[in-house]
C-alpha cells in the first residue's frame, strides 16, 4: 500500500504534457499568440479585414443585380474621381453599387478591427471620424493607382495579366502599410491603465 501511495505522489508531482490550456496543439498556439501578441494582432488584422472583402462582394453581387439588372440603371455617370461613363462601367447603377458596398464594407471592416483586432477602448465617436478619413484615403488610392502602376508595367512590356496583378499587390500592401499603424496608434489604440 505504501508502494501504490508512492507511486501516486509521484505521479501528481510529474508535469503533464496535457494541462488545461498548455498542452496540444491549441496549448502551443497559445503560448506563442502570448509570446508574440504583436505578430499575433498583425495576422488578425490582415485575416478579419476578409470579413470586409466578403462583405464588399456581396453588396456588389446584390446591388448590381438591383441597380444594373433590375432597374437599367446604366446611363453614363461622372463625378470629381468618379468616371462611370464607358458601358462596361455600368454607368450610374455601377457607381451606386461601388458607393454601398464600399460603405457598408468599411462599416464591417471599423467594427472588426475596433473590437478583435485592436480590442480598442477608445470611444466610437473619437475613432469614427478618424477611421472615415482613412477610408477614403484608401478608397481614392484604390481608385487612382491601378490605372498609374498598371500603365507603368505595361509600357515595361508586361502583358495586362501581370500589369494588373503587381497593381492590385500594390494597392493591398500599401493600404496595410497605410491602415494598419493609423488604426493601431491613432483611431484605436488601447488606453494605458
Amino acid at each position: 500500500m505504501n508502494d501504490q501511495l508512492n507511486d501516486d505522489e509521484n505521479k501528481t508531482s510529474e508535469p503533464t504534457v496535457s494541462t488545461a490550456g498548455t498542452g496540444g496543439v491549441m496549448g502551443t498556439i497559445r503560448l506563442w499568440i502570448d509570446k508574440y501578441p504583436n505578430l499575433w494582432e498583425f495576422i488578425k488584422f490582415n485575416v478579419l479585414s476578409n470579413i470586409s472583402t466578403i462583405t464588399r462582394f456581396v453588396f456588389v453581387w446584390i446591388f448590381t443585380a438591383v441597380f444594373v439588372s433590375a432597374m437599367h440603371m446604366t446611363q453614363p455617370f461622372s463625378f470629381l474621381i468618379f468616371n462611370y461613363k464607358d458601358p462596361q462601367t455600368n454607368g450610374l447603377g455601377g457607381f451606386l453599387t461601388f458607393l454601398i458596398a464600399e460603405i457598408a464594407a468599411q462599416a464591417v471592416n471599423f467594427v472588426v478591427q475596433m473590437k478583435w483586432v485592436f480590442k480598442s477602448d477608445s470611444s466610437f465617436k473619437d475613432a469614427a471620424w478618424k477611421y472615415v478619413i482613412l477610408a477614403v484615403i484608401i478608397v481614392v488610392c484604390n481608385l487612382v493607382l491601378p490605372g498609374y502602376i498598371t500603365k507603368v508595367c505595361t509600357g515595361w512590356g508586361w502583358n495586362n495579366a501581370i500589369s494588373s496583378t503587381i497593381s492590385s499587390v500594390v494597392n493591398t500592401l500599401l493600404a496595410v502599410i497605410i491602415s494598419y499603424p493609423l488604426l493601431k496608434w491613432w483611431i484605436m489604440p488601447k488606453n494605458s491603465k
